[in-house]
């Protein structure tokens, strides 16, 4: 199996809050009521739909956290697209921790296997454009390092994890700033190596660049407009198309010419995967 590695991210802190919200201070009162100590599951997660596979070995935390020798077998790759009905995992072990720590795993691997399989879609609709596929800061809180994580896995290229890895002008610091060429050269003089600048009308393209911006994100224009920038720019910086796009628009934007096209409902929108997990008696 491919490596499984999410830097700077800690999982076990996730796993351990994620499941202590759902046991709260009294623990699983159904389980414990109803199903011996000792008595041992065997279970299969599967995938009632064609999906994009993400976040299994997250679910496997899940419950190795409640059962550290519980036997777990990975069935597919992280990001692999699969058909309806394939299976995912295999588990043996506690009945009572297997039970305890379904909800948990299922609702990870349903929720990332969801943005996985959105961000296909996109990918493989801009496939042959030239453009590439990003995703955007559009995360649930303290989520982000799993949704992007998940796009990856979908095939996009991830960009700004958050405030701190580039500059991003935008419409309200230009107004706060006076104009965009001034935003910019504000950054410029903080010593930014990346300054990304929003752009929604073709006469700030030439300011923004004179100023010294690396990135230009164009924000909601028409093809027409974006062909204009694209060759105002001339290659000078990456370009990048965002705002309002869709599955049956994308492939139209990335044939502008742009580098890149953002899509913030790859995060944002995507529905969860429909992922089950059936049990038997081991």
């Amino acid at each position: 199996m491919t490596r499984f590695s999410l830097p700077d991210f800690d999982l076990d802190a996730f796993v351990r809050a994620t499941l202590a919200e759902d046991l709260g201070a009294g623990g699983d009162i159904t389980s414990m009521a109803t199903i011996p100590a000792d008595a041992r599951f065997g279970g299969v997660m599967d995938s009632r739909d064609a999906i994009t596979v993400a976040g299994l070995p997250i679910a496997e935390r899940f419950f190795q956290a409640l059962e550290p020798g519980m036997e777990i077998e990975i069935l597919v790759e992280e990001g692999a697209a699969v058909a309806a009905g394939s299976d995912l995992m295999r588990l043996a072990g506690n009945a009572r921790a297997m039970l305890t720590a379904e909800r948990s795993a299922l609702n990870t691997v349903q929720h990332l296997s969801g943005i996985a399989t959105m961000t296909r879609q996109y990918v493989d609709a801009l496939a042959g454009t030239g453009a590439t596929l990003l995703d955007t800061r559009k995360t649930i809180p303290g989520l982000r390092v799993l949704e992007k994580y998940a796009t990856r896995m979908g095939g996009a290229k991830n960009h700004r994890m958050g405030l701190w890895d580039a500059a991003m002008i935008k419409d309200n610091h230009v107004a706060v700033a006076g104009s965009v060429e001034e935003a910019v050269r504000r950054a410029v003089d903080a010593g930014i190596a990346d300054i990304i600048v929003e752009v929604d009308r073709v006469a700030q393209v030439e300011p923004a660049l004179r100023a010294g911006a690396t990135h230009l994100l164009l924000d909601n224009m028409d093809l027409d407009e974006l062909r204009e920038c694209v060759a105002l720019v001339g290659g000078k910086v990456p370009t990048e198309a965002s705002g309002g796009v869709r599955l049956d628009t994308i492939r139209d934007i990335g044939a502008t010419g742009v580098t890149y096209v953002s899509v913030g409902r790859l995060t944002q929108s995507a529905p969860a995967a429909d992922i089950g997990l059936d049990f038997a008696l081991a």
